[in-house]
């Protein structure tokens, strides 16, 4: 048993470990999966750009067709490809069989037969022939190689490229975003595991506090200088604080998991102090500059914008004619070959023009709708980004301001205390008064912990405001 309790005594201390908020950021932004799957948004736009790319070199397909078939038409047809076609495929036989007799009267000198019969040949011109209209079976075997290039799309691949590229930096801002706003739920959720853990240790203190209340009030109670009443609220405020103390190991508890669950680091056990981001000395309209240079979200819309504008030049591309080449290569025989007996080419070139369609320029309308849209959504979050940098200003000096107060407040709580205890010892004021001082303590060191997190998530606000708290974090 010792053994096994050694063991896991040793398993950990191996699988645990104390981390700031530098460390732990580091680990979500390595292996957070949500963030993963963000960015391979980047690699389907770039394939998309690929696509788009691809498609100036047009495209080279091989193909093989195995058929079998008895329809006359298809038999008739798969002959002409592979030039096995015979007079006998036509029907011939049904024709020269007549004629033959014919001439063997009149090497007989049988002319007046052969009269008759030549006159009864107009009847041969509404004979079925066997051969043509009801031929074998025949497999067929068309093995193909086919190259078709687009030479003038009236620009859609241009702008099909563009957009695709538009997009690509797009997707690269937007990850850029997701990346700040992990950032700020990773300093958050440490931020509290650190809170939760001030609120424990205010709480032990308070815990010391009321036990050694209740050691105090039982020598009074023993020397009749206390009443049971004092002692009964004493032992009642000691487990009110018990209880208090639990919930905050479980509050912490919780706030450790949610971090072990963006790093995806299972051995986080501990945490370090607040993470507290310092500003320079900037002006809040220089703040507001550097939010519209550096967030990602802004660079997102702006090339979204760009992207809708090509989009409308995409889409007027269908007035212009349309012009590809085709060119192909096969093999058509009743078996698998490469004969050159057996080969043809095809070299076409065509042209599709739409002179009229309405339907195009209602697509191009609604495309300039869209692009004008796009253009308010963005012209909409300068301005938003603007009043989210200087709301999270103001609110960060002030949570900086309630700090001082905050200090100042909790130290001028346990001086009262120890003079209200230093008082109820000479029998000056009752166990209650005693009590709500403690309160009152016990109260200023929550506020305290509370404006220090405030603080902090105040500071990481604007500075996800700002659209940079990655870059300065890392």
């Amino acid at each position: 048993m010792k053994k096994f309790l050694l063991i896991a005594a040793l398993s950990s201390f191996v699988f645990s470990k104390t981390v700031d908020f530098k460390t732990v950021l580091k680990e979500a932004l390595n292996n957070n999966l949500e963030l993963k799957a963000k960015k391979l948004n980047i690699d389907k736009a770039e394939a998309k750009l690929k696509q788009a790319k691809g498609m100036d070199w047009g495209k080279f397909i091989f193909s093989e067709e195995i058929s079998r078939t008895n329809n006359a038409l298809y038999v008739f047809g798969m002959k002409l490809e592979s030039r096995e076609a015979t007079f006998r495929d036509f029907g011939f036989a049904d024709f020269l069989s007549p004629l033959g007799s014919i001439l063997a009267d009149l090497a007989a000198n049988n002319n007046a037969a052969a009269a008759q019969k030549l006159r009864g040949m107009g009847s041969l011109l509404d004979v079925e022939p066997k051969d043509l209209n009801y031929p074998g079976s025949r497999t067929n075997f068309k093995t193909k190689l086919v190259y078709e290039l687009p030479i003038f799309t009236g620009f859609k691949i241009t702008y099909a490229k563009k957009m695709a590229k538009l997009q690509v930096l797009a997707n690269k801002y937007k990850y850029s975003q997701d990346r700040n706003k992990l950032a700020v739920e990773v300093l958050k959720a440490y931020n509290g595991a650190v809170a939760a853990k001030y609120f424990i240790d205010a709480l032990k203190k308070a815990k010391e506090t009321t036990t050694a209340f209740i050691n105090m009030v039982r020598a009074f109670y023993k020397e009749g200088m206390a009443t049971e009443s004092d002692l009964l609220q004493v032992e009642k405020r000691d487990a009110q604080v018990s209880a208090m103390l639990i919930e905050a190991k479980n509050k912490y508890a919780l706030a450790l998991a949610y971090l072990r669950f963006l790093s995806d680091d299972n051995s986080i056990s501990d945490v370090g102090d607040f993470e507290v981001i310092k500003f320079n000395n900037k002006s809040l309209d220089e703040l507001k500059k550097i939010a519209l240079q550096n967030r990602g979200d802004l660079k997102w819309m702006r090339e979204n914008v760009e992207t809708m504008k090509a989009k409308v030049k995409f889409d007027k591309a269908d007035k212009y004619p349309m012009i590809g080449a085709h060119f192909e290569y096969g093999w058509n025989d009743n078996t698998l070959t490469l004969s050159s007996d057996k080969d043809y080419y095809l070299v076409a070139a065509g042209m599709n023009w739409k002179v009229f369609d309405k339907s195009v320029d209602a697509k191009v309308e609604e495309s300039k709708i869209g692009a004008l849209q796009t253009e308010n959504y963005y012209r909409y979050m300068k301005k938003g980004i603007a009043l989210e940098v200087e709301k999270a200003y103001l609110d960060y000096k002030a949570k900086r301001a309630i700090i001082k107060e905050k200090i100042k407040n909790k130290e001028l709580a346990e001086a009262i205390l120890k003079k209200y205890e230093f008082m109820y010892k000479q029998g000056m004021i009752s166990m209650p008064i005693l009590l709500m001082k403690e309160a009152d303590l016990r109260k200023a060191r929550a506020e305290l912990i509370k404006a220090r997190y405030d603080e902090a998530i105040a500071a990481a606000k604007l500075k996800e405001a700002l659209g940079d708290l990655v870059k300065e974090s890392k």
